[in-house]
């Protein structure tokens, strides 16, 4: 018997009205979602849902600027960015890998060494591998693929003139921020801007597509020193020479050209080198010629010559009596080697005569030689910008005993730097003006303001005293160079201590300007504790002042001459260069 067919299903219309209307409901709700999500809803809508996404796969590296270069007047590169790779490693990742060896050995390190930093960052994210790596060897080590590690790439400074600079140049951090010297005064010209570019990681955190740049990296600024690189290396090597030669325990040099205020050379002991800083005495890193002080002593008596002058109680060729070779201010004997007797004022400086200077100080006061020393800069700073430049001291004082008013006559009761000493002798080698110190090469064309300190004639007259001080009578004939004539001042001071003043511990000192018959370069020398017999400015400095002026006046092509006659000299300055 044959199976009826089922009776067809038989749907009611409302039925499938219903279906039809809950269909287009959903439709609705899913359309109207989107236009709420894309369109309307601001706080949670595609910008937000964009944002939350980016911030799980979208990254910024930072495009590392290149530091702007240092380089001497001449344009020879003082201090350079080379390109560098720093590495560094996901340690949950890497700890993962079974080819540590081989990681090991890219990085010249043993596998203990490895295991153990990652022992030490076991649950961190980050370690360094190596910093600042060469190029090549970071290649080596990325080149194996390894899970976690990575490199980036930065800048480290290098010193082509090593310890020669050392103290003028300074040197930058493993994050190439300055440290020291011009690094650190310039360091935001220097460093330049930063760049930046995004890309998207993937789930390892690896780089999958590169979205772009955002910002290009700026570099940095180069800056042309007023430094002369080859008188730097010849300052330099005298320097150390002298050194060796005295047994000074440290010195300092700076030579600088009086008519442009540009500081040509500045050389300190000890050195370090500064492609590798960590390893020197914090006291080697000292730029001595601006940050060291000390009474200047008889370096002093000059500018008070200048006071001399200037009161009109005084020329070159006045008489002083002094006999018996000591005289005596208040409790204090103040001596000569010997007994000169009846000289000239002229001799007086020639033979450094402290009984003659008291004398002329007692005339003429203590004021007057104050404000010459005011006049010629000193107790200031100089603005040439350089970290811990030091402006030394002056005596401000209500009331003077009688012996400080002499005192402050030949160079003590005051502080000067080696940078100031030579700035204020400028004044004698530039006719009576000086000029602002500068250790940045000027723009062509730029002109500095000169100030007129003392008269021409003043100036003249004084320099022609320094000159007579480098003749055979004075304190100072071994600064003489073969060919030229120069002029300069000798000093020797006693070092201070916690109960005053040492009786067996000296500095050595002598500024000079040369050549005297066109004069314009200016040297000064500090030696510190020399040892021996020959301590004094006229036997320990003087000759490597000799030696720095005769490589400086031969460096800048000045022709040798005979030595002009002292009595002429001053008729020379009065007429002009």
């Amino acid at each position: 018997m044959a199976r009826k067919p089922p009776a067809p299903v038989v749907v009611a219309p409302w039925r499938l009205g219903v279906v039809v209307l809950l269909l287009l409901l959903l439709a609705t709700l899913v359309l109207g979602r989107l236009v709420l999500i894309q369109v309307v809803d601001e706080e949670r809508g595609a910008a937000f849902l964009k944002h939350q996404g980016a911030l799980r796969t979208v990254r910024t590296a930072e495009m590392p600027a290149y530091r702007g270069m240092l380089t001497d007047r001449r344009g020879e590169p003082l201090a350079i960015s080379t390109p560098v790779v720093t590495l560094w490693a996901d340690p949950r990742q890497l700890a993962e890998s079974d080819r540590l060896a081989e990681l090991a050995l890219a990085l010249d390190r043993s596998d203990d060494w490895l295991r153990r930093q990652l022992s030490l960052h076991e649950g961190k994210h980050f370690m360094f591998l190596r910093r600042n790596e060469t190029p090549d060897r970071a290649r080596r080590v990325l080149e194996l693929k390894l899970p976690g590690v990575a490199g980036r790439r930065a800048y480290k400074r290098f010193y082509p003139a090593g310890e020669v600079t050392s103290q003028v140049i300074g040197f930058t951090d493993i994050d190439a921020n300055g440290i020291e010297g011009m690094e650190r005064a310039y360091d935001a010209v220097l460093q330049g801007q930063s760049g930046q570019r995004r890309y998207i990681k993937d789930l390892h955190g690896e780089a999958v597509r590169d979205i772009g740049v955002v910002r290009e990296a700026q570099p940095g600024r180069d800056i042309a020193l007023t430094i002369d690189l080859r008188l730097q290396y010849l300052q330099h090597r005298e320097l150390q020479r002298a050194i060796a030669e005295t047994g000074s325990d440290a010195g300092a040099a700076v030579t600088i050209d009086a008519r442009t205020g540009e500081i040509l050379a500045m050389t300190s002991h000890p050195v370090f080198n500064p492609n590798n800083p960590s390893r020197q005495d914090g006291g080697a890193r000292r730029n001595r010629v601006v940050t060291d002080t000390f009474e200047p002593g008889s370096t002093m008596k000059p500018l008070t010559l200048v006071a001399a002058l200037e009161t009109g109680q005084f020329t070159i060729d006045s008489i002083i009596d002094t006999s018996p070779g000591r005289i005596k201010v208040g409790r204090k004997v103040l001596p000569d080697p010997l007994n000169y007797g009846v000289i000239t004022v002229s001799k007086v400086i020639e033979k450094s005569s402290q009984v003659g200077v008291t004398k002329i100080a007692q005339a003429i006061g203590h004021e007057p030689v104050l404000d010459v020393y005011r006049r010629f800069g000193l107790g200031q700073v100089s603005n040439i910008g350089f970290p811990g430049e030091r402006a030394g001291t002056l005596p401000d004082r209500q009331r003077w005993s009688d012996i400080e008013k002499v005192t402050l006559a030949f160079g003590y009761g005051l502080t000067a730097t080696p940078l100031q000493l030579a700035h204020a002798y400028s004044v004698f080698a530039n006719r009576g003006e000086q000029m602002p110190l500068s250790l940045i090469r000027p723009e062509p064309g730029a002109e500095l303001p000169a100030r007129r300190v003392v008269s021409e004639d003043t100036a003249g007259q004084v320099l022609t005293v320094l000159h007579r001080v480098t003749s055979d009578d004075g304190t100072g004939k071994k600064a003489r160079v073969t060919g030229f004539a120069v002029a300069g001042k000798t000093g020797t001071v006693h070092k201070v201590g916690a109960s005053g003043y040492l009786p067996d511990q000296y500095l050595a000192l002598f500024v000079g300007v040369a050549p005297v018959d066109d004069p314009r370069y200016v040297t000064a020398i500090v030696l510190d504790q020399p040892k021996g017999d020959n301590y004094g400015g006229g036997a320990a400095a003087a000759p490597l002042y000799a030696r720095i002026t005769d490589g400086v006046l031969r460096l800048y092509n000045q022709r040798p001459r005979s030595e002009p006659d002292a009595g002429l000299q001053l008729a020379g300055m009065e007429s002009g260069r």
